[in-house]
């Protein structure tokens, strides 16, 4: 099973490194588990560079961000944060579900995302220029944000935006066969679940399933696991607690899933 493979939705490769080479930020958007954090690793490895990532969420500081005096050892000394680190050592710095941080937090960011490429550490009097190999990513579901919950015009005008999406069927049944080692009639069932079901997502108001679960499934399908029931489980439980629409989506699982079926992938 291969777990570093990224295949493109379209042109994301080649306009990344050229954001990269041209010292721009970049900001990735697309439905959650479509691939955006494999795509920033991917891109790390294509560039020789490390990615340091940041999980966002509504408590996240810019202390959090840069850095904050610490006690060791009876001394007081300033303890550089992740994204400091990011920007000395040239590191791609991916800020995941940016929409989540708080507004005031992400002011820190301004400096960096213009032509100053530039980190103003106020509390250690420091001000940190960015080398040509530091590259600032951010990533958003713009679909399913919170209406409390919007990037300013502003800050997003900073970046340059790669919509993504899911894959086409056939080579998101790819990626799932080569993750999991099911066979691929059994990746290409799952996927034709899922896509019926993201067809369906507005109307239910949940978040479609990723291509990540699809793949959990796959797993448990290439362990033994009934399809219906792995489906169940990875695919359908998480999506929603209402009993009907919990039917319904079992229904499209049932018309497109093998109760029984032949899992694992021949490696001859």
């Amino acid at each position: 099973m291969n777990t570093d493979r990224y295949l493109a939705h379209s042109s994301e490769v080649r306009l990344f490194e050229r954001a990269f080479h041209q010292h721009l930020p970049v900001m990735l958007t697309g439905p959650t588990g479509c691939g955006k954090t494999r795509f920033v690793e991917h891109m790390g490895r294509a560039l020789g560079r490390e990615v340091v990532t940041i999980s966002c969420h509504d408590d996240l500081t810019s202390s959090d961000l840069v850095g904050r005096f610490m006690v060791t050892g009876g001394d007081v000394i300033w303890t550089d944060g992740p994204l400091t680190r990011a920007v000395k050592t040239g590191a791609i710095c991916y800020l995941d579900e940016v929409v989540e941080a708080r507004h005031d937090s992400l002011a820190i960011l301004h400096s960096l995302t213009d032509h100053r490429r530039t980190l103003y550490l106020d509390r250690a009097d420091e001000t940190v220029l960015a080398p040509a190999d530091f590259m600032l990513v951010c990533s958003y579901n713009p679909a399913y944000r919170s209406s409390l919950k919007e990037l300013k015009p502003s800050f997003r005008q900073r970046f340059v935006t790669l919509g993504m999406d899911y894959l086409p069927p056939d080579r998101e049944a790819e990626v799932i066969t080569a993750e999991s080692g099911v066979e691929v009639a059994t990746a290409h069932r799952l996927v034709g679940c899922a896509t019926t079901i993201r067809q369906a997502d507005q109307a239910f108001h949940f978040e479609p399933p990723s291509t990540r679960v699809l793949v959990a499934a796959a797993r448990l399908v290439a362990a033994g696991v009934d399809e219906l029931e792995a489906a169940q489980v990875c695919i359908l439980a998480p999506l929603s607690s209402d009993g009907a629409i919990h039917d319904g989506l079992r229904e499209i699982a049932a018309a497109h899933l093998s109760p029984t079926a032949t899992h694992i992938q021949s490696t001859n």
